[in-house]
């Protein structure tokens, strides 16, 4: 009888364990399984995704990849790029997606935090592998108390630089200025040697656009000039301080009124957006504009010979002050924030597919598709499949799938092109210039103070209170040392104070 018993104790204990492997194996195979009846656990992304990218439509094989390799049931639910109110309204009414993409810094994503509306990623990192090299390396600085409560994208490249019509350069026998006196020497001789050959003196040296205001337009004059911080300053006390307050703010605006008076910059450039400052530059309007470039290398040459077939695309390094110090732009202290809410029901999962974005297995998959579907390789040689591609809505010419960027990612990021990129050399060889250009900042946190009153350029009341005051001494409205002495005084009193408090203690905090 006993040995009976003990042999019955041993089927049960086999049959157990065949169960348990069983269920293992089908885990294996869905990599995820919700708890509600075995069926694939639903996700539902709200991301503002990528303005140039066509929706996903239903049946799309990319997602429903994505589906098999996690086991999961995606939903996308796309808003305009940049239209982050959107996600505001949607999680203010209680909508909550289980993942979702918001600015970043932003009042609203505060707010969210403060309310308990995110989870915190830290008790998944172990499975995160790609955000965790990430949150715990260049970006710990974004933890609160310890808690990373999403993904912050904050590209740490650049593509910004300072491009010319190299063909007007060669004609008049100049080479790429490289210090602010030759610069000023070759807006001259464009504005005044009628590069384009009609007769007119209707030729700027050096247009801008509205958007970016005259600090990302011209900033490189200041930054040439000795401005250390693409932020803040510190001042003699070692208190963090204006920018405005640096004496090379001061030399910047007197070299822009110069050329500003001598009709050198295009007057315009204050009504221009980035499409017409692109179309004074390709109709012979003028010789230099501050762009990104990388992917646009190709398109911003390509679009400048339909008009002017000798027409050539030139970029160089920012000219060099003085002291021969240069910049182009500060870093970015901004993006993109994606976060898991208190929505999700199985949070591990959410971020399991929130790794799978960042991961070298998800890139590959959003970028190219699925291999002998939307793209076959012969060697190193990717063929892409555009009619397939077509049927997911990928981008033509090689380019991504709709999910692909905008969300945690650029291409400017992982510095990708398709391999049918025309001159993609050159184009990453403009995003060497551009990254190395960059100028890093004072404090590396934006406070809610900032955020609510601006700081010098940008948005908030601040920030237009001093771009009004940059734009009048520039242009002869008011004397600079009045100008400036005027700017210091309502700035700190219309909220400057306040700002520098909050700033003061988030550098002092960084130091410890």
């Amino acid at each position: 009888m006993k040995m009976r018993i003990d042999k019955q104790w041993l089927v049960s204990i086999i049959g157990l364990l065949l169960a348990v492997a069983l269920a293992g194996c089908s885990n294996a195979g869905n990599r995820a399984q919700s708890e509600e009846g075995g069926k694939p656990l639903k996700i539902v992304y709200l991301t503002p995704g990528d303005a140039a990218a066509k929706p996903i439509q239903p049946g799309d094989r990319v997602i429903s990849e994505i589906n098999k390799r996690l086991g999961i049931e995606l939903e996308i639910k796309f808003v305009p790029e940049g239209g982050f109110e959107k996600v505001n309204v949607a999680m203010a009414t209680g909508d909550f997606p289980d993942l979702v993409t918001a600015q970043y810094p932003s009042s609203s994503l505060s707010q969210w935090i403060e309310e308990g509306l995110l989870v915190p990623l830290n008790d998944y990192l172990s499975e995160m592998p790609t955000v965790k090299e990430k949150l715990e390396g260049p970006l710990a600085w974004t933890a609160i108390d310890g808690k990373f409560y999403g993904y912050p994208f904050i590209e740490e490249k650049s593509n910004v630089s300072l491009a010319y019509r190299a063909d007007w350069l060669e004609e008049l026998k100049i080479a790429p200025p490289t210090n602010l006196d030759e610069f000023y020497e070759a807006l001259k001789a464009v504005a005044g040697g009628d590069p384009d050959h009609n007769g007119a003196k209707d030729t700027y040296g050096l247009t801008g656009a509205k958007e970016n205001g005259f600090n990302s337009s011209f900033n490189f004059v200041f930054f040439a000039y000795g401005l250390p911080y693409g932020d803040w300053i510190l001042d003699e006390n070692g208190k963090v301080a204006p920018l405005f307050e640096h004496p090379a703010f001061k030399q910047g605006v007197q070299y822009l009124q110069k050329l500003w008076a001598e009709k050198l910059i295009d007057p315009e450039f204050l009504l221009n957006d980035t499409q017409q400052r692109e179309q004074k530059f390709f109709q012979s309007q003028a010789g230099f504009m501050v762009t990104p470039l990388f992917r646009h290398v190709n398109r911003l040459e390509t679009s400048l010979q339909q008009l002017t077939p000798t027409g050539k695309l030139g970029f160089a390094n920012p000219p060099a002050g003085p002291e021969g110090k240069r910049g182009m732009t500060g870093e970015r202290k901004g993006g993109l924030f994606t976060a898991i809410t208190t929505q999700a029901k199985d949070p591990q999962k959410v971020a399991k597919f929130l790794e799978f974005m960042l991961s070298l297995e998800g890139r590959e998959l959003l970028e190219l598709g699925l291999e002998g579907v939307h793209y076959t390789k012969e060697g190193d040689k990717i063929v892409y499949n555009e009619e397939e591609r077509a049927k997911d809505n990928f981008a033509t010419n090689g380019w991504s799938h709709p999910l692909a960027w905008g969300n945690v990612v650029w291409p400017l990021t992982r510095n990708y092109l398709p391999q049918t990129e025309a001159g993609a050399e050159r184009a990453k060889e403009s995003v060497d210039i551009a990254t190395r250009n960059l100028v890093p900042n004072l404090v590396n946190t934006t406070t809610a103070e900032e955020i609510e009153l601006g700081a010098v350029f940008g948005t908030g009341i601040l920030s237009e209170l001093a771009n009004q005051y940059y734009l009048d001494m520039i242009m002869g409205k008011i004397d600079i040392d009045q100008g400036l002495a005027e700017l210091s005084k309502k700035w700190r009193g219309q909220g400057g104070d306040k700002v520098l408090t909050a700033v003061n203690a988030a550098y002092e905090a960084q130091q410890k």
